[in-house]
């Protein structure tokens, strides 16, 4: 894993986001400074309409700011060009959402290898690549189930595995275990966390769950616009 300390792997710079309201237009960030080391476990709570899901979009190059910066990897990103910033966000970026998103016809198996396709891997090595990480997060029995033949846990593992799978720099997490219940979702946090520190991403975890926030490195609560320290919880060391 990274060490902490090297060039942060996300980071946003005084970034400002407004939507249209009425005649004007209402701040849903406003000069958002977010700092992101490679392995770290970063968790941002806050009330919902806060502006969290639009963190995560505008981090992971999802949606533009109207003011500010976003690098990554110490790559400016604010000025690329569309294609430029899919590329980028392709081959560096993972998302891992509230829904694991699975393609219905396709194994756990085969949703992980589409992956390696996609980044243009040796077909005998994606392979061998998404049966080690299926194995890794627990489900090696389950690589050629489909689906629908998975519980809610499963299919979030495999989620995991797949965002994992294109050796991201980033992974952003919104609501990763929202539908479950709290024995699962305690462990697919912690699933989350571990491969996250074993494997170097950074990782960004929106959630409103006191026990997810609480596995993370650090922990920010977003309100009004701004980033601030959550006091209630001690850095971990």
């Amino acid at each position: 894993m990274s060490a902490k300390g090297d060039t942060p792997a996300i980071e946003l710079r005084q970034v400002d986001s407004t939507v249209p309201d009425g005649p004007g237009r209402r701040t849903i960030l406003d000069g958002v400074d977010l700092s992101v080391a490679p392995g770290e476990l970063l968790a941002i709570t806050g009330p919902s309409g806060s502006g969290k899901s639009t963190l995560l979009a505008i981090a992971g190059l999802m949606r533009r700011v109207d003011g500010g910066e976003v690098l990554l990897e110490g790559r400016a990103t604010v000025e690329l060009r569309d294609r430029a910033r899919t590329a980028l966000r392709r081959d560096r970026i993972a998302f891992v959402y509230q829904a694991a998103n699975l393609l219905p016809t396709l194994t756990a198996r085969e949703q992980l290898e589409l992956i390696g396709h996609i980044r243009r891997e040796p077909r005998r090595e994606a392979r061998l690549r998404a049966d080690r990480l299926l194995a890794d997060v627990g489900l090696a029995e389950r690589a050629g189930q489909l689906p629908g033949e998975m519980s809610g846990g499963e299919r979030q593992r495999v989620a995991i595995a797949r965002a994992l799978m294109s050796r991201p720099a980033v992974i952003l997490a919104d609501e990763p275990t929202a539908s479950l219940d709290p024995n699962l979702a305690m462990e697919i946090n912690e699933l989350l966390a571990a491969r996250a520190r074993e494997q170097g991403p950074a990782t960004v975890i929106v959630t409103h769950d006191e026990i997810s926030a609480g596995l993370a490195d650090r922990r920010l609560h977003l309100l009004e616009g701004s980033l601030r320290t959550s006091p209630e919880v001690a850095l971990r060391p």
